[in-house]
């Protein structure tokens, strides 16, 4: 009795040891199928990271010279700070071609400053003085550049939306080979005109790539209350619209995915949705103490995430390059920065006929 329930004791170890290495297996398989499923990012050349550094740092160090000029008042109104995103707009860049058009919301300088807007305008502008791309009559909101086509950052939630895909269907219209590429955060993407959008631009196969900046928290309320679907990329599915999400804080990945879905919408079919996984380590604007989340948490992503500081350490690590040659380009980028703070400070501001000036007027009054 006692060696047949050994026996059978025995049996039932060893079937639920091949069981275990049998779901094993599998689990091996099916993650190997889902490691094959996905691409894998390409590496950056010695020259790509140095450029991808140098744009990043002038983003970010704009943008702290920015967050100080409103503290000293001399930045009014509202100022949407970019930091901690960099590397969307970089890598975004990086994989558009030259005549290819921007527009996005209100969290906007580093988009003009990597269209390759001047600086020292764009400081002006949020100063408001007369130097400035508006002559200091927008501010941060109102800034725009036919000839970087950059068609504005807009303070309505999402409206930038239907205006690219209007700029995408005209490219349509002259067959011109151009890709409008329209940034929103999450929270717009809850807005109903987003979806309008997304089914004329899919109906007529509209040269358009919409980037969703997906940093995690609207205005101050987390995607996790206040979204029902949380995977922006497949908010395109009912137009047949094809989606991805992507790391955005790694600018290689953004470059990758962005080469795709721009060569995607402007080889003709249509439009494509990048969700750009990302985080701001300032509050929605300069007024927002950001109490909604920790402090750990934000420091957390800068020492582990940072999109900077990662394409830092691939430069020592693997290119070579020495800590002084990186603080050599730390410091060509802050003298630009001081430069433009230093003019856009002393400018002087437009003159009171400015009013009168740029006014579409109704000819029917």
């Amino acid at each position: 009795m006692a060696a047949a329930a050994r026996k059978e004791t025995g049996a039932k170890s060893a079937t639920k040891a091949a069981s275990k290495a049998a779901a094993a297996s599998t689990a091996e398989e099916t993650a190997a199928q889902d490691h094959a499923g996905k691409p894998t990012v390409p590496d950056f050349a010695k020259d790509e990271d140095l450029h991808a550094y140098r744009q990043m740092l002038l983003v970010r160090r704009f943008e702290e010279k920015a967050g100080q000029l409103y503290g000293m008042g001399l930045i009014g109104g509202f100022c949407h700070l970019y930091i901690g995103q960099e590397a969307v707009v970089v890598g975004m860049r990086m994989a558009a071609q030259d005549g290819d058009q921007v527009i996005t919301g209100y969290r906007d300088h580093g988009h003009m400053l990597i269209c390759g807007m001047d600086p020292t305008g764009v400081m002006a502008e949020l100063t408001g003085r007369r130097s400035g791309y508006s002559k200091g009559k927008g501010g941060s909101m109102h800034m725009f550049s036919k000839e970087k086509n950059f068609y504005g950052g807009h303070g309505i939630v999402a409206a930038q939306v239907s205006l690219g895909t209007g700029i995408a269907f005209a490219n349509h219209l002259r067959e011109d080979g151009r890709v409008c590429v329209t940034y929103f955060g999450e929270g717009a993407a809850n807005q109903g005109q987003v979806y309008e959008s997304f089914n004329m631009a899919a109906l007529w196969k509209l040269p358009v790539v919409y980037v969703v900046e997906n940093n995690r928290y609207a205005m101050g309320t987390s995607v996790s209350r206040s979204t029902a679907q949380p995977d922006f990329s497949k908010r395109g599915v009912s137009f047949n619209i094809p989606g991805e999400q992507v790391d955005g804080m790694d600018v290689r990945a953004v470059r990758d995915a962005g080469s795709r879905a721009i060569d995607f919408a402007r080889s003709g079919h249509g439009p494509y949705i990048l969700e750009m996984l990302t985080y701001r380590y300032r509050g929605h604007s300069m007024s927002d103490p950001a109490k909604y989340r920790s402090r750990d948490e934000v420091a957390r992503m800068r020492e582990e995430r940072d999109p900077i500081e990662q394409v830092r350490r691939r430069l020592l690590d693997r290119h070579g390059v020495s800590e002084d040659e990186l603080k050599q380009v730390d410091a060509q980028v802050r003298e630009t920065i001081n430069r433009a703070a230093e003019f856009a400070s002393h400018d002087p501001e437009p003159d009171p006929s400015e009013l009168w000036t740029d006014v579409l007027l109704d000819a029917r009054a």
